[in-house]
């Protein structure tokens, strides 16, 4: 089935309502607003990929939080598959994360 441009563009909203409902466990903001989401793309017929990673290669929580992800996204309404790249290039920084999460932290 394929998907008009409006639905693709609900899904995404929907998928980006999921991701800030995902937590770094040793940071009290979601992944989103972490900036740890580098892409994520639909294709017409709501196949999705993702491309996030992690504040560190040896995040505690390097097994689990991908597979939250891509669970959480998997069951927004209409998607279809859900391939998720977990990749540390660029690496995280600081700098990536949103203001509100930046002020969130006392950063700002």
């Amino acid at each position: 089935m394929k998907f008009t441009d409006d639905q693709i563009a609900d899904i995404g909203d929907e998928i980006i309502r999921v991701l800030k409902t995902v937590y770094d466990p040793e940071i009290p903001v979601d992944i989103y607003e972490l900036g740890l989401i580098y892409d994520v793309q639909i294709s017409d017929d709501a196949d999705i990929k993702i491309i996030m990673t992690l504040t560190t290669p040896n995040c505690p929580v390097a097994e689990t939080l991908p597979q939250e992800v891509k669970d959480k996204v998997k069951a927004v309404e209409n998607v279809n598959e859900v391939d998720l790249e977990l990749t540390f290039e660029p690496s995280w920084n600081k700098d990536m994360m949103s203001e509100e999460a930046k002020f969130e932290l006392g950063m700002l």
